[in-house]
């Protein structure tokens, strides 16, 4: 089941640094949210915060609060890993395990976390997994062959395919497209679009243009000076954000006039 997240008062510190400050946004389930900004704005630094995956940054700390569902991720209680099985995340460069096969990287996640699974499950799950990355017709013959011998193109969708093996409720893709050709960056927009329709789906992009393409709505980040921190200027509908933004900054950045 697709989870909303809900972001208040939302701060994000590394060690006494405060890299972003006062975020406040509802992600709706199922649907594509997008965030975009200039470099060094903390768009991917908030990404991370969904999942605690900033956490693997020693002295990382967040104030403020993210609910998924009703649930705070950041309770005292809460293990950061079952946090992480719930909401998944593509990286910006594919990293298909090396020494792995195309199978034993889908099934890498599932296996970390589950019991065993028998032969007909894990290929079930291959093929499943592979489907819902618009990836089986084109390595089903060769599903034991290294997952490196792959494009890299097919390596992310490899890597898409391995995060939804767990079956997560939440996918974040971190700029999933920049290391990419035009043909992969189009195969992944669609397969984004064909997704959430069963996921959640926040993307970082550099790419305006694939905001206004697969997102539904769109945050713009920015930074007041050099070394403050970033923080969200406006969040609304993308069709709204790309016609007829609330502010003057995000119109700029939108334009092309800085950034």
């Amino acid at each position: 089941m697709a989870k909303s997240i809900d972001v208040s008062d939302l701060n994000i510190y590394y060690g006494d640094f405060l890299a972003v400050e006062g975020v406040n946004m509802t992600i709706r389930a199922r649907s594509v949210t997008a965030f975009i900004g200039p470099s060094g704005c903390g768009k991917s630094t908030f990404l991370r915060s969904l999942n605690r995956m900033h956490e693997v940054i020693p002295g990382a700390r967040v104030e403020g609060k993210v609910m998924v569902d009703g649930q705070s991720l950041y309770d005292p209680g809460v293990d950061p890993v079952s946090v992480r099985r719930q909401i998944g995340m593509v990286f910006q460069r594919p990293n298909p395990f090396p020494t792995m096969s195309i199978y034993d990287n889908v099934l890498a996640g599932k296996r970390l976390n589950a019991k065993r699974l028998g032969k007909k499950a894990s290929d079930e799950l291959v093929e499943k997994s592979l489907r819902g990355a618009n990836l089986w017709t084109e390595v089903k013959d060769r599903l034991n062959k290294p997952g490196m011998g792959l494009s890299g193109g097919q390596q992310q969708r490899l890597c898409i395919a391995r995060a939804i093996a767990v079956e997560p409720q939440v996918l974040l893709m971190d700029e999933p497209c920049s290391a990419l050709d035009p043909i992969s960056t189009s195969a992944i927009e669609d397969l984004i679009h064909e997704l959430k329709s069963d996921y959640t789906i926040v993307i970082v992009t550099h790419n305006m243009q694939q905001a206004a393409r697969v997102s539904d709505e769109t945050g713009f980040f920015n930074l007041k000076a050099t070394g403050e921190p970033g923080h969200l200027v406006e969040f609304n509908p993308t069709k709204k954000m790309f016609s007829n933004p609330d502010e003057e900054s995000t119109e700029a950045y939108i334009s092309g006039r800085f950034g």
